[in-house]
């Protein structure tokens, strides 16, 4: 018996892309991921992955990537980017799949900014939830589904290992990419609204604690945001910090085999008299 391995991957923008590092690691040792929760990149990353993009191919991904050819800048109403082009590239990369075709079952987390709560995207277009979650406040435009405004999914839940263990999971990976710094120099409107979101998520990271069996935080040092040309240092960052869990992720894996396994000879010996 093998336990089902939960992964929830966490908002950060560019350092997002540590998510990979963690998605090789965990391959190269054989520890397979059964159920995905994202919020934000980590909706991203996730989505593609459950759609069959390898970690190899992920990476690549985020080498080529280029803000230029990807953002579509609007007229400021609501935000300065529109999403569209991103929304036709993730429908591409996930070869059109609904969220309840992936591989992986996976769920993505945003935000209704009318209500104020968490919304959960488990069926449907995959490229329509990510850029849901995606939607920094202020920075993309949001994203009209139904009747509800979605924003980025940071904004309420940016590490969603507490929807995660709502599913069938036995062990439960959380990946936090987030990081603060105080005193850094403000210079457009970009570093403003980033700058405020990092407060909030510091804010609500010490209010809400993140329940897993293995937490992984691959981010030591700033990254910008929108930095993505640094994807080889973040990658780098994420294999690291992975490999350092990998006993306790592994441990956990046993843990949960040998109680399961006590389980089932108890069972058996019952049935037997």
């Amino acid at each position: 018996m093998f336990p089902k391995i939960g992964l929830a991957l966490g908002s950060g923008g560019a350092r997002g892309i540590a998510h990979i590092g963690v998605l090789q690691v965990l391959e190269e040792h054989e520890i397979p991921v059964h159920y995905i929760v994202g919020s934000s990149i980590g909706a991203l990353i996730g989505c593609l992955y459950a759609a069959g993009q390898t970690p190899s191919d992920l990476e690549k991904l985020a080498k080529l990537f280029r803000k230029r050819y990807y953002l579509d800048f609007t007229v400021p109403k609501m935000g300065l980017i529109q999403g569209n082009r991103l929304k036709q590239v993730i429908a591409m990369l996930v070869k059109n799949k609904k969220l309840e075709e992936l591989d992986i079952p996976t769920t993505i987390v945003a935000t209704d900014l009318k209500q104020g709560e968490q919304v959960l995207f488990k069926e449907g277009e995959v490229e329509q939830a990510v850029r849901a979650s995606i939607s920094i406040p202020g920075i993309f435009v949001p994203e009209k589904i139904g009747e509800k405004w979605c924003v980025d999914g940071g904004v309420i839940d940016r590490v969603p290992a507490s929807t995660l263990k709502e599913q069938d999971v036995d062990v439960t990976i959380a990946v936090d990419v987030s990081f603060f710094e105080e005193n850094i120099e403000i210079t457009s409107i970009y570093d403003v609204i980033m700058q405020s979101m990092e407060i909030m998520g510091r804010e609500l990271m010490q209010e809400k604690e993140i329940n897993a069996d293995a937490i992984i935080r691959p981010i030591t040092t700033r990254h910008h945001t929108f930095e993505f040309e640094e994807s080889e240092k973040l990658i780098a960052a994420g294999r690291e910090e992975t490999e350092r869990l990998i006993p306790t992720i592994k441990e956990k894996i046993s843990e949960w085999k040998e109680l399961n396994h006590e389980s089932t000879e108890s069972t058996e010996t019952q049935a037997d008299a």
